[in-house]
């Protein structure tokens, strides 16, 4: 199971994130919305971990099917849309969460082998936990 804790660093909304017990990472918001500034925001964090999660899938699989994988560089962008605007969304009212991931491949790779390996970016641990139903349970400490 992994964990993750975290809390208040002191100024108005930056965070102390540690990770494995031994990663330290800060999180805040930015200038405009009353953060300092101090670290990337929660939604560059989410977009960090499907960005991270995708480059290290691809690398483990061109290893082990011995692609000639030279290098990954992954873009992503998040946004908010009405769902109205969103081609092929299930949900029709409110607002729809919109991760764009542009996947960059290096290396001498055949059509067969960007169309595979584009086919494998989809299928990163992290990208199937967002695209999947997801249980949060919140609770008080202690009790």
């Amino acid at each position: 199971m992994a964990e993750v804790v975290v809390e208040e660093e002191g100024a108005r909304f930056a965070q102390r994130i540690v990770a494995g017990g031994r990663h330290e990472i800060t999180a805040d918001e930015p200038q405009e919305k009353g953060g300092k500034d101090e670290g990337p925001n929660p939604y560059e964090l989410l977009l960090a971990s499907l960005g991270a999660c995708t480059s290290i899938t691809l690398r483990m699989y061109a290893d082990l099917k011995r692609i000639p994988l030279r290098g990954v560089k992954i873009r992503l962008r998040h946004e908010k849309v009405p769902a109205e605007e969103c081609e092929g969304c299930e949900t029709k009212e409110g607002k729809i969460d919109v991760i764009e991931q542009e996947v960059t491949l290096d290396g001498d790779l055949s059509a067969e082998h960007r169309a595979r390996l584009m086919e494998i970016a989809t299928r990163c641990p992290v990208h199937r936990t967002l695209k999947s139903e997801v249980k949060i349970v919140s609770r008080a400490a202690g009790g």
